[in-house]
């Protein structure tokens, strides 16, 4: 699958209008494909699974941006509770019923604190932020997720697509031809549906719609550039590992590729005594 870059006009008018590229190109194309979209998603990647389990019994956590909820399941047999957050009703409806019981759900903007500050004990925002169309609001969603876990004991697992793909990826990156030796990052994704007529003697029949869905391909560091910038904007000190535990603000825990995506861990504390 390769993906597209935009053209010039493409560009401009996200440049204008941000929101209505996403409403387009994001929202629109999600409730279209819901049902589809839920079927091909329900496999948790290793490192959030692993980062749920660690979480002490107890923990109220968001997960922003939850799809069809296929990671509201892993909550430690209800030792861990997760709300799912998602602005598309389609989704939502899967997630409410995620591994085959009901879930606690709301429609909401990955931008947004939709609840009091500090709300949760911790945060994840798994393939979401690259579905926003600029630095700012990609920016802005990091700041909401710092916002609303614990100042003291807060965690954030954040997870984008990279231009790294790997060998065994799907998914073609196109060359920039304006930046020797790097991909472009504004892309559409195609997603294959097909549109269903009627019933036939070999089954349902009718043919193919492509949704096209924008991602931001994330370069090597540019997450962790947001997540400085962000920190920053929330005066917040920024450090990594072990010195992090120190003082108070935000701490790297861990940063890293994993199958064609870049992840980070966050902690949000104050110093230990």
């Amino acid at each position: 699958m390769t993906l597209t870059a935009h053209d010039s006009s493409q560009l401009e008018a996200l440049r204008q209008d941000p929101a209505l590229h996403e409403s387009t190109y994001v929202h629109a194309v999600y409730d279209n494909i819901a049902d589809h979209f839920s079927q091909t998603r329900y496999k948790p990647w290793p490192i959030i699974a692993a980062f749920l389990a660690s979480l002490a019994p107890g923990s109220v956590g968001l997960d922003s941006g939850c799809g069809n909820g296929k990671y509201l399941p892993l909550d430690q047999e209800g030792k861990i509770m997760l709300l799912g957050m998602d602005r598309s009703i389609g989704l939502l409806a899967h997630a409410q019923r995620a591994g085959g019981k009901g879930r606690e759900v709301v429609r909401g903007d990955a931008m947004r604190v939709c609840w009091r500050p500090e709300a949760f004990d911790f945060a994840i925002s798994i393939a979401t932020i690259h579905h926003l169309s600029t630095p700012e609001r990609r920016q802005q969603a990091i700041e909401a997720l710092l916002r609303s876990v614990s100042s003291t004991h807060g965690r954030v697992l954040i997870y984008v697509w990279a231009t790294e793909q790997d060998e065994l990826s799907k998914r073609t990156v196109p060359d920039d031809p304006e930046r020797a030796g790097k991909k472009v990052q504004d892309v559409f994704v195609p997603w294959q549906k097909t549109a269903v007529k009627g019933k036939g003697k070999e089954g349902e029949s009718g043919k193919q719609e492509v949704h096209q869905r924008y991602y931001h391909m994330f370069e090597k560091g540019e997450l962790r550039g947001l997540v400085e910038q962000a920190g920053k904007s929330l005066g917040l000190q920024v450090l990594e590992g072990a010195e992090g535990a120190a003082m108070p603000g935000l701490q790297i825990v861990q940063e890293g590729w994993e199958r064609s995506n870049w992840y980070v861990e966050l902690l949000r504390h104050a110093p230990h005594r």
